[in-house]
């Protein structure tokens, strides 16, 4: 059902071609806004553009790329232009790269910096003007729960989404004094997106996300809600809360606990040839929403078993803490 309350306004979208923006711009086509896309695949987004207009939104696409904060300056200035003023700005781009930390080449991780975290930046810093200008506006940052736990063999992307957190703790900070500037920002726990099939893997070990993930859908009809009514921090899916509570309650043993899981599983993967993925440059597949990882059954229904596990978890990781003792 259309929310007229969002009808005309204008929604930028970066990373939109595939994924989690990709499901962002379907479920606001929905609400007949103006729509903005912004990704690095033309094509994909064009594709995509077509599909939002069937459904009954006026769109502009914007190859950019988020690196470049020129480009991010363009887009802004895109927008605004097209449609007078930017209501919602999704700061969604995002790659991943797995690998020892050492074995992974530098530039490998500084493409992953630049874009999780520069990229956001660079989106805030082009916006942010308009924004203060207009006296109003809605910053959406997708950090996934990655923001709170880290991830080993994945230390780039780690690095970037804490940072990502940080930079979004200050300029929340800074911007008391604009009530009707929001900033929020969204924690989802893993999704069923394209996103791991376009990673940089220097594993050598095919890469599979971690169930339960959850179909990307729920994390656009998150957004479209903190559009509706922006709020600082909403987690998507419980198990996201669970892991923060991990974390925060059982940091060492979380931490030890993630780098043993991963292990195990790369020791039982299948063997592929390493790979940069879409990191330096677009790739011809995996532009769908969904990547084809999805448990059946409603998310709600693991619930109980996501619980039990943490809890075994870190009841066996407690005891062997004490154990060595």
């Amino acid at each position: 059902m259309s929310n007229r309350l969002l009808a005309g306004k204008t929604i930028v979208i970066t990373g939109a071609s595939s994924g989690a923006g990709r499901a962002a711009a379907l479920e606001f086509a929905r609400h007949n806004v103006a729509l903005v896309l912004a990704a690095r695949n033309e094509t994909a987004l064009e594709e995509l553009a077509a599909e939002c207009g069937i459904i009954g939104s006026d769109v502009l696409v914007v190859a950019a790329d988020v690196t470049d904060a020129k480009a991010m300056i363009n887009l802004a200035n895109a927008a605004n232009d097209w449609r007078g003023q930017i209501d919602v700005w999704i700061n969604n781009a995002g790659v991943l790269a797995a690998g020892d930390f050492d074995k992974t080449p530098i530039e490998v991780h500084t493409q992953v910096i630049e874009t999780n975290l520069l990229g956001y930046i660079n989106g805030a810093h082009a916006v942010m003007p308009i924004f203060k200008k207009q006296r109003k506006g809605i910053l959406i940052n997708n950090i996934s729960i990655g923001g709170y736990l880290p991830v080993p063999y994945g230390t780039g992307y780690t690095a970037s989404k804490f940072g990502l957190r940080g930079f979004s703790e200050a300029l929340k900070a800074e911007l008391t004094g604009w009530p009707d500037i929001y900033i929020c920002d969204l924690f989802p726990a893993f999704l069923d997106t394209p996103g791991i099939l376009h990673a940089a893997n220097y594993t050598e070990k095919e890469l599979k996300p971690a169930p339960p993930v959850y179909d990307p859908r729920r994390l656009a009809l998150a957004m479209v809600q903190v559009a509706l009514n922006p709020k600082s921090n909403t987690y998507v899916g419980s198990t996201s809360i669970l892991l923060k509570l991990a974390h925060a309650v059982f940091p060492e043993i979380t931490t030890k606990l993630t780098g043993s899981v991963i292990r195990y599983y790369l020791k039982t993967a299948n063997p592929i040839a390493s790979t940069n993925g879409n990191l330096f440059n677009t790739v011809p597949y995996g532009m769908s929403t969904n990547g084809g990882f999805g448990l059946p059954g409603k998310p709600k229904a693991h619930r109980k078993y996501i619980a039990a596990g943490l809890l075994l978890s870190f009841a066996a990781g407690l005891y062997l803490t004490s154990f060595k003792k």
